[in-house]
């Protein structure tokens, strides 16, 4: 596993940028997680108060003694930490059956059987005619919400392999696009009684994708097209 990159460092905690790929707890089967790995690299345990998925790239919070991940995992569930994200997707999403360049995505999700509710803000920041560039927030933190919703309002994330369109994703591939395209890359946090506000660039896959927005297959006569939006 390759070093973490670490964005900043105090007392408390870590901010650190995730690779994709990257698992951040071990469990059956899991090689190298994340909590392991940057143990070892810092000399010390680490411990973690939220997640990314496996596929998802970005920025994180890790504390790095026990009590201070009792401390940042409530303010993070108390919304004190605020998370936005950047995805690249097949077309716009459609809200209410209209494709839509601002909106509110809130279809239930499904965990262990149960629905729960899940909200996800979204802009349209960049369209091509193939791809789009969203800027995403949470209202709340559901396992692979943001994947879910996109993908059921017509947007699926580019190279999602659970929620995404499996057809698209194998021609896109040919333009080189073979990563999940979608990262945390901007976090606010309170620190020393101010917001700290942390931004990294789009990794190198989601550049890729930014650059190839309009990308269609015409070899074999198999184009994607996004949604018509009415701007």
């Amino acid at each position: 596993m390759k070093t973490t990159e670490i964005i900043y460092e105090n007392e408390e905690i870590i901010v650190i940028n995730k690779a994709a790929g990257v698992s951040v707890q071990g469990g059956a089967g899991i090689a190298h997680p994340l909590d392991e790995e940057l143990s070892k690299q810092m000399g010390y345990k680490i411990y973690l108060v939220h997640r990314l998925d496996k596929e998802t790239s970005g920025l994180m919070v890790v504390a790095k003694t026990p009590q201070a991940a009792s401390k940042w995992i409530s303010m993070i569930g108390e919304k004190l930490v605020k998370k936005e994200y950047t995805a690249v997707c097949f077309g716009v999403p459609s809200v209410k059956g209209k494709a839509s360049i601002q909106g509110t995505l809130t279809d239930s999700v499904k965990k262990a059987g149960r629905e729960l509710s899940a909200v996800t803000n979204f802009k349209v920041e960049k369209q091509g005619k193939t791809m789009s560039v969203l800027h995403l927030t949470l209202g709340t933190g559901r396992m692979h919400q943001i994947r879910i919703h996109l993908a059921k309002a017509g947007a699926p994330i580019v190279q999602d392999d659970k929620h995404g369109n499996f057809k698209m994703n194998k021609i896109i591939r040919k333009a080189g696009i073979k990563t999940l395209c979608l990262a945390a890359t901007k976090l606010s946090v309170p620190l020393n009684g101010k917001t700290a506000v942390f931004e990294i660039p789009f990794p190198e896959h989601i550049k890729k994708a930014v650059e190839n927005l309009d990308w269609q297959n015409t070899a074999d006569g198999e184009n994607v097209q996004v949604n018509d939006n009415q701007k």
